[in-house]
C-alpha cells in the first residue's frame, strides 16, 4: 500500500514521528497541521526516556544520539527532616533514564522530516468528516481531502472526537506544577549531582526534579510537583501560571526539605505550568481512515515516566501497520490492536502510581530503605515503569 495522502493533525513531537511513519511507510504526499504559529522548540520542559526503550526507538530511528540528552543514573527519595538541607535520604536505587528538553528534542524530530513533508504553523483543524471516498478536513481556510488522518492533536484532540465521539479524558483531582530554569541560577548546585533524579515526597504529593539539557550544551533545572489544591482555589490550572499559587507557595516552605524548596521558589513567573491530571483511552482508535496516536488516542499521568515514549511508540506500530497490510482498514485495525496492548498499561500504571504517590501515599517519614523498596515494588507490579517494551 502506498501513494495515500495523508494529514497529520498536530505538530508536535508525536505528530512529527507519525509523518515520519507515514512517510517510511511509502508515502509521499504528507501535511502536517499545527494550531500553534510560535516557535515550538522554545518549549523548556523535561522529560524521561528509560535506556531501554531508547535503545528501541534508537534501532527503528524515531532517536538517536544526536538529540541532546542528560544521562540519569541514581533515583534518591527525600523526605523532610529538621533542618537538614536536603532532608532525609529514605532510599536509592539504579535509574537508567536520558532526560530530554521537550523544545530541542521537537525541533531535532521536526529536522528529520523530508522536504516533501508540508508543515503548515498556526493552522488549527476545525472538523473532520470521513466519507467512503477519504477525509475532509475543514480549517478556517476552506477544507481539504486526504486518503488517511491521523489525529496527533492532544487530549483535547479534534479528530478523536470523529472517531469516537463523546470520549472525555477523567480529571485525576489534583494538579502538577512544573518549571524549570537555568542551572545557573541554583545556588550550591554540588549539592546534588547531575546524574541523580530526586524525588521530594511529603504527605499528598512528591516532587521530581532532574536537570535536561538547555540545547545549548549546559543545563536546565526541571521541576513538577503533584498534589491537590484546596477546594475552590483558582490555580490557574488551564496553562501557563503568572506564579506560584500561594497554597503551593505555602506547601514548597512547609514541606520540602530546605534545598529542594529553595530550588522549587527560584521558578520565574514566566517559567511556570499549571498541568491538570487527566487520563482516558480511546477505544476503538481507529476507522477506516482516522487513526489517533499519542495523547490524542490515550492519556496516561505522568508518573509512569514515559509519555514520550509512548506517542514514539505508537509512530512505529502505525509504521510496521502501514507497511504490512494492503488494506488501509486492515492496517488501521492492526495498528489500534498493537496500541492498545500498549497504552492501556500505561494508564493503569498511571493511575496506581498516582494512588501511591499522591492520593493514598505512604507514611514517607516512617519507611526505611525496606519499607521503600517494598512499598514500590508493589506500586509498580508490573514492571512498566519507564514503558513497555516493544521488541521481542
Amino acid at each position: 500500500m502506498s501513494g495515500l495522502r495523508v494529514a497529520v493533525v498536530g505538530g508536535s513531537i508525536g505528530g512529527c514521528a507519525a509523518a515520519l511513519a507515514a512517510h517510511r511507510a511509502g508515502h509521499e504526499d504528507i501535511t502536517v497541521y499545527e494550531r500553534t504559529s510560535g516557535d515550538l522548540a522554545s518549549r523548556g520542559l523535561g522529560l524521561a526516556v528509560h535506556h531501554s526503550r531508547y535503545a528501541e526507538l534508537e534501532r527503528r530511528g524515531y532517536l538517536d544520539a544526536a538529540m541532546p540528552w542528560t544521562p540519569m543514573a541514581e533515583r534518591r527519595w527525600y523526605v523532610r527532616e529538621g533542618d537538614a538541607p536536603l532532608g532525609r535520604l529514605i532510599g536509592s536505587g539504579h535509574f537508567p533514564f536520558r532526560t530530554y528538553n521537550w523544545g530541542p528534542l521537537w525541533r531535532e524530530l521536526r529536522s528529520r522530516l523530508p522536504a516533501s513533508v508540508v508543515f503548515r504553523s498556526g493552522t488549527a483543524v476545525g472538523s473532520a468528516a470521513e466519507s467512503a471516498a477519504g477525509v475532509r478536513l475543514g480549517t478556517a481556510s476552506g477544507f481539504a481531502d486526504y486518503d488517511l488522518v491521523v489525529g496527533a492533536d492532544g487530549f483535547r484532540s479534534v479528530i478523536r472526537e470523529a472517531v469516537c465521539p463523546g470520549v472525555r479524558p477523567a480529571h485525576a483531582g489534583y494538579l502538577a506544577w512544573r518549571g524549570a530554569y537555568p542551572e545557573s541560577r541554583l545556588p550550591d548546585p554540588g549539592r546534588w549531582e547531575t546524574s541523580a533524579t530526586v524525588y521530594a515526597v511529603f504527605d499528598g504529593g512528591h516532587a521530581v526534579i532532574y536537570r535536561i539539557p538547555d540545547g545549548e550544551g549546559g543545563h536546565l533545572v526541571n521541576w513538577v510537583l503533584y498534589t491537590a489544591p484546596p477546594p475552590g482555589a483558582d490555580t490557574g490550572a488551564s496553562g501557563p501560571a503568572a506564579s506560584l499559587h500561594p497554597y503551593l507557595a505555602g506547601l514548597v516552605e512547609d514541606r520540602l526539605p530546605p534545598f529542594w524548596s529553595t530550588l522549587v521558589g527560584l521558578t520565574a513567573p514566566g517559567e511556570l505550568i499549571v498541568q491538570p491530571m487527566y487520563d482516558f483511552t480511546a477505544a476503538p482508535g481507529v476507522t477506516r481512515r482516522l487513526a489517533l496516536v499519542g495523547d490524542a488516542a490515550a492519556v496516561a499521568r505522568p508518573h509512569t515516566g514515559a509519555g514520550a515514549v509512548k506517542a514514539l511508540q505508537d509512530a512505529t506500530l502505525l509504521e510496521d501497520a502501514l507497511t504490512a497490510h494492503r488494506s488501509l482498514p486492515a492496517a488501521l485495525a492492526s495498528y489500534d490492536t498493537a496500541r492498545s496492548a500498549v497504552s492501556g498499561g500505561m494508564v493503569d500504571l498511571g493511575r496506581r502510581l498516582g494512588r501511591a504517590l499522591v492520593e493514598a501515599a505512604p507514611p514517607w517519614a516512617s519507611l526505611d530503605r525496606a519499607g521503600l523498596d517494598a512499598w514500590w515494588e508493589e506500586a509498580d507490579a508490573a514492571g512498566l515503569f519507564g514503558g513497555r517494551r516493544l521488541d521481542g
